[in-house]
């Protein structure tokens, strides 16, 4: 501790048209590599140190669940990740608290130029927690810093994610053990039809979404097609703005004004 957002993953079935589109939107959008699966990405890094993943797979990966997603579902958000001060000590303490996590995981790419990067991970078998990376080589590497993390819209960073999940109070308790905090905030909005839990880390919010009821439409068909996971992010900037969700590839994404 303490963790910060290192990145979100959005799996999409045309890498070339998502780099297309989301500059389009206003990003700046880096080539990333190839893994040795055998999957490609890009990525949009900001000034906060956080990113996107825009990933695609050239070939079916049956056993890797962002192929799943992709595969049984369609484009959009599969997963997010952070990233502590002490991997290997986090690790131990979320064991501790009960969550299973698989791992480490070494991961490494290939990048353009040839350079290879490294790192590692552990990823909970429920994607409704985000999964740890650290990394191996210099994280300058893996996450560009300088003029690449400058957009045209503005964005600086990310203000939160939504996480859709099955049981509030069970992934309350997951997060409470994997994040060694207390809740922000707790409830729900009147007429919405979900029940609703935040945690703060840093400037950025995690805010957990169970729905109850008919008006919660969006996070209960997520909760169906896609199971558990990220449902929607906002990013800081200069003015409110809801992006495109074709141009994000299914991706519900929103620009928050950042005072």
């Amino acid at each position: 501790m303490p963790l910060s957002i290192d990145h979100i993953v959005i799996a999409v079935t045309d890498l070339d048209a998502a780099v297309r589109d989301y500059t389009a939107l206003g990003f700046t959008v880096l080539p990333g590599g190839e893994h040795p699966r055998g999957s490609r990405n890009a990525l949009v890094v900001f000034e906060d140190g956080a990113y996107l993943e825009i990933i695609a797979f050239p070939r079916p990966v049956p056993g890797f669940r962002w192929w799943q997603v992709l595969d049984r579902a369609s484009p959009g958000l599969v997963d997010y990740a952070v990233l502590p001060d002490d991997f290997d000590a986090d690790l131990a303490r979320a064991r501790a608290a009960g969550i299973v996590m698989d791992g480490p995981i070494e991961g490494g790419r290939l990048q353009p130029d040839g350079t290879r990067i490294a790192w590692r991970s552990a990823r909970p078998p429920e994607p409704d927690i985000p999964f740890l990376v650290t990394d191996v080589t210099p994280r300058d590497l893996r996450v560009p810093t300088g003029a690449a993390r400058r957009h045209a819209n503005g964005v600086t960073g990310v203000a939160g994610i939504t996480v859709a999940v099955q049981d509030l109070a069970t992934s309350t308790t997951r997060y409470h053990a994997l994040l060694g905090r207390q809740p922000a905030a707790t409830g729900g909005v009147p007429g919405l039809g979900f029940g609703s839990v935040q945690f703060r880390i840093e400037r950025q919010t995690l805010s957990l979404v169970e729905p109850r009821g008919s008006a919660a439409a969006g996070p209960a068909e997520h909760l169906v097609r896609r199971g558990q996971g990220s449902y929607a992010v906002s990013f800081y900037g200069p003015d409110d703005l809801t992006l495109d969700s074709g141009l994000a590839h299914g991706a519900r994404l929103e620009i928050v004004r950042d005072l």
